[in-house]
C-alpha cells in the first residue's frame, strides 16, 4: 500500500467501516477481464476470521463464474466528503475502503437456509423478522466467501482544528 499513513490495520476498524457498507463489489475472473459486480451482503466473525454471505439467482454471469473459478477480490466504500483546499491549491477525499480477496462455496440444504434466515435477513432491521417466500430458496444461490487477505484505508474527516 503506497499510503501507509491512511492503512487501518486495527481488526475492529476495519469491522466498523464492514458495518456501514451496504454493497460489496465482486472482482471475478472473466476471460481477458475482470467481471466487477456490486451485490447487497452480510457478514459474520468467527475468531478473526471474516465470511461474508450473498445471494442471488442459481444462474446468469456472476453464478456460472463463481461456479467455474471459486475466488473473487472484492472492494466496498463509504465516500464522505470531497474538499478543495485553495491554500494548498490541493484536492482531497475523504473516504474510508475495504478490499480483499476471499474463497467461495455455495451452500446447500439446511446450512443454506440457516445462513439466509440467520446472516443475511437478520443483518438490517427491516428484513429481521420478515416472512419472505421461503419456496424461492430452491431457486437461490447462497454463497459464502471466506476472506483470505484483506486490507483498509482511511482518509478520514477531521475537525477545522486538525486541517
Amino acid at each position: 500500500m503506497r499510503r501507509t499513513d491512511r492503512e487501518v490495520t486495527d481488526f475492529e476498524e476495519i469491522l466498523k467501516i464492514i458495518d456501514r457498507c451496504d454493497v460489496l463489489r465482486l472482482g471475478l475472473a472473466d476471460g481477458e477481464y475482470p467481471y466487477i459486480v456490486p451485490v447487497n451482503f452480510a457478514y459474520r466473525v468467527v475468531g478473526r476470521q471474516i465470511e461474508f454471505y450473498i445471494h442471488g439467482a442459481m444462474a446468469g454471469r456472476k453464478y456460472e463464474l463463481l461456479k467455474a473459478n471459486p475466488v473473487c477480490s472484492f472492494e466496498m466504500d463509504i465516500p464522505q466528503e470531497m474538499v478543495c483546499m485553495a491554500e494548498k491549491k490541493s484536492v482531497t477525499m475523504h473516504y474510508q475502503c475495504v478490499m480483499g480477496k476471499a474463497d467461495v462455496c455455495f451452500l446447500e440444504g439446511e446450512e443454506k437456509q440457516k445462513a439466509m434466515d440467520d446472516i443475511i435477513m437478520a443483518r438490517y432491521e427491516a428484513t429481521r423478522n420478515f416472512d419472505y417466500n421461503k419456496s424461492m430458496m430452491a431457486r437461490t444461490a447462497v454463497g459464502r466467501l471466506t476472506v483470505t487477505e484483506i486490507s483498509a484505508k482511511a482518509n478520514p474527516v477531521r475537525s477545522e482544528a486538525h486541517m
